[in-house]
Parts: structure tokens; C-alpha cells; sequence
């Protein structure tokens, strides 16, 4: 035994479980407002931030008091401030780093975790629609962010002569649209195009539909319950997989559906979560976190389906091209990519 060694790896645990346990802190500050409370940057005392969100001050203090340990807020005389580089990440919502509601995925996992442990017993299935109600609302909650800041600067633009086509009047799918966050980020940018966001969770298709409506978009961004494999319309300009095929049974018919229902010169725009094609490339921060999660929700989920192909979060480039090929797509190639994302399309 070397105890260095070992002392060196319970260091490691520790500052995980550290982290595990902040993420819940995150959320709290969240949902609470505490974290807008203090976006001034202005020193504040735990009483009157108590007093301003209405909660009790002295857990509000063990609160601060837990964030300032973990660097999340600064611990000043007499207060705590929230400096400007934290308050992007925790506590504006428009900001492309905006991470704090998004850790209701994370809460979700650790609520459903005897659901897990029957499928690692089981057959490996856990789908979808089994998890807690906060995974819905905080899968959308963390990808919006980059959807906003990436989708129609970066993403679309590096797609050859799409943003042409959405500009004069395109016709877009959005399948696996969940709340239909991304969906309505391109409503916006195209007022001349229409836009079909497709499910198979029903109470997702239903919140979507209500958020079109709110953001009186109703006219040419419509909703259907369906899934990847079973929408019947054609003739789409646009087909987008957001952060989503991987996560599906079968990918492959996925594809082949998708390139049934384009026109001839249309393409597949695919969104998936950052990945090399080996473990070796992978064993990074952000890969760390896409097994763990693909672990608890991706990799169950597409079990739970026919084929049951569960390609994982971190299929990787190679693979997915596998997919597409198999599918009847001629081209494939890497548009762009993020820290976090691979940009990629398919074309017929």
C-alpha cells in the first residue's frame, strides 16, 4: 500500500463529494433567488439577504457560508459579495455560462436513484418518462444557455447555405425538442420559416406548446407527440437533433427516418454532447461528467427502447458517422464544435 498514493486519491473523494454537495447549494441559491439577490456585487449581511428573499437567516448563513468556502461568493467584512465572474455563471439567466437551475438534473438522478440501481439489477432500461418531474425542467434549463448563445451565431451559420434558406423561408424539424427551448430560439432568429418540434414525452410536447404560444409564436412553430421514427410529415429544409440521438433506441432508424423526410438538398443538423472517440480522450472534466450522467439517464434510456443501440454521451465523432452512413447519408462531416458540444451534418 502506498500511502501517499492513497492519501493523494482520498483528497480526490473528498473535494468530490465537496463538489456533489455544492451542486445542491447551486440549486438552492437558484430557486430561491439568493444568488440574484447579491448579482449587484454589493457586500450584503446574511440577515438582510434573508430578509430580502424571505428565507430563515440563519441558514442563509450556513448557506454563505458554504459557498464562500467553495469560492462561489466572497466572504468580505461584515457580508459576503458575489463578484461579477460568478453572478454570469449563477445568477444571469441570459448569460451563455448560466448553469445554477440546470442542476435540477443532477437532483433528479440522486431522487431516482433506486429506479438506477433496478436497471444496473435488471434489463438496463430506465426510460424517460420515469424520471422525476425535475429532470424535464432542468435538461432544459442547463442546455438553453448554449442554445441561446451558439445555435443561430455559430451553429447554423456553419452549415452549408442553411441560413439562406431559413432567411427566405425554410421548413425545420426539431426532433427530441423536449420543452422546445431550441425550437424557439430559431422561431425567433427566422420569422419567415416554420418549425415543427417533435417528442415522444407528451407532458414536454405540452409545455412547448404553451411556451410557443407565450412568446406569440403559435402561427409558425407547432408541436406534435411523436417519436423519432413515427412523425409523418416531409418535405423539411431542416432536420435538428439537439443533444438527443444518443439517447434513443435506435438511432439508426432515427437517421433513416430523417433522411426519408428531407427534401434532396435538405440537411440533418446534429447537436451532440462533446466527445473523442476513446476513453483516453475522453478522461477530461467535461468527459467525467457526460458518463456520469449517460450512466444514470442516456444509457437507461435507450436500453428502455426498441434496438436498445445505447450509443452513450460519449459516442464520439467516428461512431456517429457510423450511424449516419449506415443510414443512407452520402456526407457527414464536423460543422463546428464547443467546449461542450460537437456541430455536426448530414447531407443526403
Amino acid at each position: 500500500m502506498n500511502e501517499a498514493k492513497l492519501h493523494e486519491f482520498m483528497g480526490k473523494v473528498v473535494t468530490d463529494m465537496g463538489g456533489a454537495w455544492m451542486m445542491a447549494m447551486v440549486l438552492i441559491g437558484a430557486e430561491l433567488g439568493l444568488y440574484k439577490a447579491m448579482a449587484d456585487g454589493q457586500p450584503i449581511t446574511a440577515e438582510a439577504l434573508a430578509t430580502r428573499c424571505g428565507c430563515h437567516p440563519r441558514l442563509v448563513r450556513e448557506w454563505l457560508d458554504a459557498n464562500a468556502a467553495s469560492g462561489y461568493v466572497e466572504a468580505v467584512d461584515g457580508g459576503y459579495r458575489l463578484p461579477p465572474e460568478q453572478a454570469m455563471a449563477l445568477a444571469n439567466e441570459d448569460s451563455p455560462v448560466f448553469v445554477a437551475p440546470g442542476q435540477s438534473v443532477g437532483a433528479s438522478c440522486f431522487m431516482d436513484l433506486d429506479k438506477v440501481l433496478d436497471a444496473f439489477r435488471g434489463n438496463g432500461a430506465f426510460p424517460w418518462g420515469a424520471h422525476h418531474h425535475r429532470m424535464f425542467s432542468g435538461v432544459e434549463q442547463f442546455f438553453r444557455p448554449g442554445y441561446q448563445a451558439n445555435l443561430t451565431t455559430t451553429w447554423l451559420p456553419a452549415l452549408e447555405g442553411v441560413v439562406d434558406k431559413l432567411r427566405r423561408g425554410a421548413k425545420v424539424a426539431d426532433v427530441g425538442c423536449g420543452h422546445g427551448a431550441s425550437t424557439i430560439v430559431m422561431a425567433r432568429a427566422y420569422p419567415a420559416s416554420r418549425f415543427v418540434g417533435i417528442d415522444f414525452h407528451r407532458p414536454s410536447v405540452e409545455v412547448a406548446t404553451q411556451r410557443a404560444s407565450d412568446a406569440g409564436l403559435g402561427g409558425r412553430v407547432t408541436f406534435s407527440t411523436a417519436t423519432a421514427q413515427t412523425y409523418t410529415e416531409r418535405d423539411f429544409d431542416l432536420i435538428c437533433f439537439f443533444d438527443c440521438l444518443h439517447d434513443m433506441g435506435d438511432p439508426v432508424g432515427a437517421a433513416r427516418h430523417a433522411q426519408q423526410a428531407l427534401k434532396d438538398d435538405g440537411t440533418v443538423l446534429l447537436v451532440e454532447p462533446f466527445a473523442g472517440d476513446t476513453l483516453a480522450d475522453n478522461s477530461t472534466p467535461v468527459g467525467r461528467l457526460y458518463y456520469a450522467a449517460s450512466t444514470m439517464v442516456c444509457t437507461p434510456n435507450s436500453l428502455s427502447q426498441e434496438v436498445g443501440l445505447a450509443l452513450g454521451a460519449q459516442a464520439g465523432e467516428v461512431r456517429l458517422a457510423q450511424v449516419f452512413k449506415e443510414a443512407g447519408f452520402r456526407r457527414f462531416r464536423r460543422a463546428t464544435e464547443t467546449p461542450f458540444n460537437l456541430v455536426l451534418e448530414a447531407r443526403k
